[in-house]
């Protein structure tokens, strides 16, 4: 019992280190026993693509024990605009999600899978163009198409090539927030097979007419991926129920509740980081859940 428990002090100790910003957490040791050292941020700066002008950073987070485990593999979860998920100090008004925290946090108390989750910086003014799958009159947009190139022909295999990742949909997730959330419903409705795992936050449904819901009215899926699915109740008059159109197409289209499809209204909550980072916990925990298959 002494050698466990100095085991997760050390641990712990090891986090503090590294600077990670932890809540207090109980001694205890971590059900997976792989978990010896603390989790790691890597950036990889100025991604240069073939099919968008402008270069974008892409930072890394590395699970708890992901360097003592050189052969494993890992899921993997693609969020947009990477830089308001890890760091205040590069977050849109210097709030950040806390991913790194609340991922370390739930796979420390062994209530997710270890995953690697990658930030793709937005590219500022060239955001709405890049996260919208159609053009808007007055609005412009409508680059998500070449968007989708870049991070499955680039972005994806790069990844792929520098860590230990596992393959197909069931190990792939993406997700983003407002039109980052748009970009992401789209992209997991059209390439299903790549994407198995969802996370859209406050997505702008409302984008060009509800252009999405009349999309996704159309499609025939061959597969369901996993999507979590939410909006809070005061982020404008029709944002919530655009969002519910949303949803009761994915109903239509074969999703069930609870079991491929989790959608949470949140009361009182702003279209903001701050109402998306109390989200992390909960939708990581429906899409990478501990004992789920790999295959």
């Amino acid at each position: 019992m002494r050698t466990r428990k100095n085991f997760a002090v050390n641990f712990l100790s090891a986090i503090l280190a590294a600077h990670v910003l932890l809540p207090v957490l109980p001694i205890v040791t971590p059900a997976d026993s792989h978990i010896t050292s603390p989790s790691i941020l890597r950036k990889h700066d100025a991604f240069h693509s073939r099919f968008l002008p402008a270069a974008r950073d892409l930072i890394v987070y590395l699970p708890p024990g992901y360097d003592s485990q050189p052969e494993r593999r890992f899921p993997v979860l693609y969020l947009q605009d990477g830089q308001n998920i890890f760091d205040p100090a590069t977050s849109y008004v210097g709030v950040a999600w806390g991913v790194r925290e609340t991922a370390d946090r739930l796979i420390f108390e062994s209530k997710i899978r270890p995953l690697v989750i990658v930030g793709i910086y937005n590219t500022g003014k060239q955001r709405v163009r890049e996260y919208t799958p159609s053009r808007a009159p007055k609005l412009g947009g409508g680059g998500a198409n070449r968007y989708a190139r870049m991070l499955l022909t680039e972005i994806k295999p790069f990844i792929e090539s520098q860590y230990g990742i596992l393959h197909g949909p069931a190990n792939t997730g993406i997700g983003g927030s407002s039109l980052g959330g748009l970009l992401t419903l789209y992209l997991a409705l059209r390439y299903s097979n790549v994407f198995g795992k969802v996370a859209a936050l406050s997505p702008s449904v409302w984008w060009n007419h509800c252009w999405i819901v009349n999309y996704a009215s159309r499609l025939h899926p061959k597969s369901h991926p996993r999507i979590w699915l939410d909006v809070g109740t005061q982020e404008g008059a029709s944002t919530a129920s655009n969002t519910r159109r949303m949803r009761d197409v994915l109903y239509q289209k074969g999703w069930h509740d609870g079991r491929d499809l989790r959608y949470r209204e949140f009361e009182g909550a702003q279209h903001n980081e701050t109402a998306w980072a109390r989200r992390v916990a909960p939708f990581l925990q429906f899409l990478f859940p501990v004992g789920e298959s790999e295959v």
